[in-house]
Formats: structure tokens, C-alpha cells, sequence
């Protein structure tokens, strides 16, 4: 954890836990070059790392939420980023044109000492323990991600982060966390988990919906939330004609499924008309969001998803019925609901503004046997407030955030890639 080839690695993590970074996670347009990216983290952290009334004399106080310096309010800066903050990175970006005023200079030396006390301390917490516990990381993320934790959540406890650290050390490879629940349940495929939380306790293919306030909500304004989505119809091709419903994996190609994204990674999409859908966000927003994609899935006629699990157990899936097909004859004389999801053993049909809660850890499948009406459900990934703390809650959404961004960075972040 301290050898020289991961400092500029540490100073990344410094650099990425103090900087806004709302304009990273719009899944089309800008990419930086990964060197460009490294070289401004690096020039920003070891600004960070000195004292912090030489900080602010030279950037003249943080106007993001930063970690570092002080809580007073800075005077305002005439020059800003590209944001239109005065964040860490804006203000301490290198411009060669222009005076700048002395400053104490530190040498390289100092600097490395810095840093290797930051990861030497860092090693010792609950996830650095875990790192280092791994047997090969290859993978500089995971070297700097105690670094980023210690940095952005200084006040939290290893009591506080133990299932997060167990989390940390089933991603680099330690199997024998899987609980004995898990492996022994036929319908829950646990060679294919790729994020498992140790300790969140039983679970079971479809949740009751009652438990949670989104459901709640959800139904109530189901009216409201069928209009909005009329209204996305009438504007689903965005300025450059592109339709936003979208086959984001191979598995969506192949299965006549396609969505309209709300939210990508958890986070907003840049230039989504999000004023024709006001309550429908708003909703949304009220959890957690993970995974993916989260939006509105159209299921063509006569096609369905095939068995698959998503593989992370600490997420929970609600779908509301927008549009549900008419019933069908069942070939025997009866009719039967057209369109329908299995769950593990179990087998549900949506209705017209209710939710379905299940757990994807299960196997799942589904299909649409009307010969003419399309499925339309508002589908939504998020983090388990069943079972989960609010602080794991928050530290793995900045995991996730911190994992794309670095993704994004080395040039190797594209649109349907897996984050963890």
C-alpha cells in the first residue's frame, strides 16, 4: 500500500474525494484523456496536502464540499471552472499565462512522505485491511480506495465500514465470504454474484411492497406518472434524433426490451427533458437509485427477457405496471394475464399501478404473450434500505461514483459497462 508506484494512485484518491464531480456521469459527450485526467488530479493533490492556510492563499478557500480547509465562507473567486464552481480542481489547475502569487514550494520528498503517511494510516482501517488481505491487486482502484474512504468519511468507525470491508474483499476474489443462505438456495446462483455484501441476512425471490414508502408513493400517483411518460413519448428523440429508448446490453438486443433512461449509474442524464416528468423524478429520487439504468422498460409483443441473475445482493428492484396487456386464452379454454415475471420459484403478473418488489439475486426471467400489446413498466434499481445502514448507503454510492469516475479516466468507461 505504500510503495512508490501507487502514489500518484494516493494522490488521485485525495484529488477525487475533495472535487465535485456532478458533470462526470452523463453517460454521452465529453471524455477526458486519461493522462490529461491524471496529471490535473496529481497537480491538485499535492496542493491539497499542504497546510491549509497556504491552500487557501493560493486558491482562496474550497467552494465545493471538499474534506479539506476551512468552514468559512470564501470570498468569491471572479475565475471559475468549467462547472461554475470554484471547486478544488478549477482552482487548482494549472495555467502557465498567468502570475501567479509565491507560495511555499515543497519538495518531492515531502511530498512522498506525505502520501505514504496518508496510505500507511489508510492500511490499518477496516477496508485497508481487506485490501490487503487480497492476494494479487492489480487493479490501482482498489489500492486507493482506503484512501478515499478515510478521506471522505473520516468519522466513520470500522464497526461502521465491517460489511463494506467484506464487500471490498468478496470484489478482490474472497469467495468464502458467501454465507451458507446463499450457497444452499437452489434458485440463487452464486457463482454468478460479482457484489455481495456479507451480513445483510435472509431474503426471499418477491418482497412484500408495503414495507416501503417508493412503492407507496408510486401507486398513488400512478395517473400522474402514466401522463409523464405519454409526455416522454411525444419527446423521446433527443436534439440529434437519437431515440432515447434504448437496448443497453446484448441481452436487451435479443429480447425486445428497451428503455428509457432516467438515471444512469444512479445519476441524472445529461439533456434528458426531466421538467415533462417532474413527480416521476421526484419520486425516484427519494431512494437511493443503483444499478445500470433506471426508467421506463417497453417489453415488445411475444418476447421476454431470458434467465439470468444481476448478481449484486445489495440492491432490490421495484417495477410498477404503466402499461399491462390484456389477459389471453391459456390454450385450455381460460384466460390467463399475457405478461408475467418468475422470480426464483415464484411467478407474478404486473397490474396497471401497482409494484412488484423482488430480489434479482434469484434467477429471473420474463415474458409477454400478447400477440399485439406492448409491456410497459417504471423500472428502478436501488440500494437495499431493507437491511442497509444509511452510512453503507452513502459509502457505496460514492464507491460506485468513485469506481466510474476512475473507469472514465484510464479510457475504458463506456455506456452498459459494469461498474462493480
Amino acid at each position: 500500500m505504500t510503495n512508490r508506484p501507487a502514489l500518484w494512485c494516493i494522490a488521485a484518491a485525495v484529488s477525487l474525494a475533495s472535487s465535485p464531480t456532478a458533470e462526470a456521469f452523463a453517460p454521452a459527450g465529453r471524455q477526458e484523456t486519461s493522462l490529461q485526467s491524471l496529471r490535473q488530479v496529481r497537480r491538485s493533490v499535492i496542493t491539497a496536502i499542504r497546510p491549509t492556510s497556504q491552500v487557501r492563499a493560493k486558491a482562496g478557500g474550497f467552494g465545493g464540499g471538499g474534506g479539506f480547509g476551512s468552514s468559512s465562507k470564501p470570498k468569491k473567486n471572479k475565475k471559475r471552472g468549467r462547472s461554475g464552481r470554484g471547486d478544488l480542481v478549477s482552482a487548482l489547475s494549472d495555467d502557465e499565462s498567468k502570475p501567479k502569487k509565491p507560495s511555499r514550494t515543497f519538495v518531492k520528498s515531502e511530498q512522498e512522505q506525505m502520501l505514504n503517511e496518508l496510505a500507511a494510516k489508510c492500511a490499518t482501517t477496516a477496508v485497508g485491511r481487506a485490501v490487503a488481505r487480497a492476494p494479487d491487486v492489480d487493479d490501482p482502484f482498489w489500492q486507493i480506495l482506503p484512501s478515499l474512504l478515510s478521506t471522505k468519511f473520516p468519522s466513520a468507525s470500522d464497526e461502521d465500514l465491517m460489511r463494506v470491508a467484506g464487500m471490498v474483499e468478496f470484489s478482490l476474489g474472497s469467495r468464502g465470504l458467501l454465507e451458507d443462505d446463499v450457497i444452499q438456495d437452489p434458485w440463487r446462483p452464486h457463482e454468478e454474484l460479482h457484489a455481495y455484501m456479507p451480513g445483510l441476512g435472509e431474503t426471499m425471490p418477491f418482497l412484500d411492497p408495503d414495507q416501503l414508502d417508493l412503492c407507496k408513493q408510486l401507486s398513488e400517483n400512478y395517473e400522474t406518472i402514466a401522463n409523464e411518460y405519454e409526455a416522454l413519448l411525444e419527446e423521446r428523440y433527443d436534439r440529434k434524433g437519437n431515440d432515447r429508448f434504448q437496448s443497453v446490453t446484448s441481452m436487451n438486443y435479443d429480447a425486445g426490451w428497451k428503455t428509457m433512461v432516467l438515471f444512469y449509474n444512479g445519476h441524472r442524464i445529461k439533456d434528458f427533458p426531466y421538467h415533462l416528468c417532474p413527480v416521476t423524478t421526484r419520486i425516484m429520487e427519494s431512494v437511493p437509485i443503483a444499478g445500470r439504468i433506471a426508467g421506463f422498460n417497453r417489453q415488445q409483443p411475444n418476447s421476454g427477457i431470458p434467465l439470468h441473475s444481476d448478481g449484486n445482493n445489495m440492491w432490490l428492484t421495484c417495477q410498477m405496471g404503466i402499461k399491462v396487456p390484456p389477459v389471453i386464452s391459456d390454450g385450455s379454454g381460460s384466460e390467463a394475464p399475457a405478461a408475467h415475471i418468475r422470480v426464483g420459484p415464484e411467478t407474478r403478473h404486473w397490474e396497471l399501478g401497482k409494484c412488484l418488489l423482488y430480489d434479482t439475486t434469484y434467477e429471473h426471467e420474463t415474458f409477454n404473450a400478447h400477440p399485439d400489446e406492448e409491456r410497459v413498466v417504471l423500472h428502478i434499481d436501488f440500494f437495499n434500505t431493507l437491511k442497509m445502514t444509511k452510512l453503507e448507503i452513502e459509502v457505496l454510492q460514492y464507491i460506485y461514483d468513485m469506481r466510474e469516475q476512475f473507469m472514465k479516466a484510464e479510457g475504458v468507461q463506456k455506456v452498459g459497462a459494469q461498474v462493480l
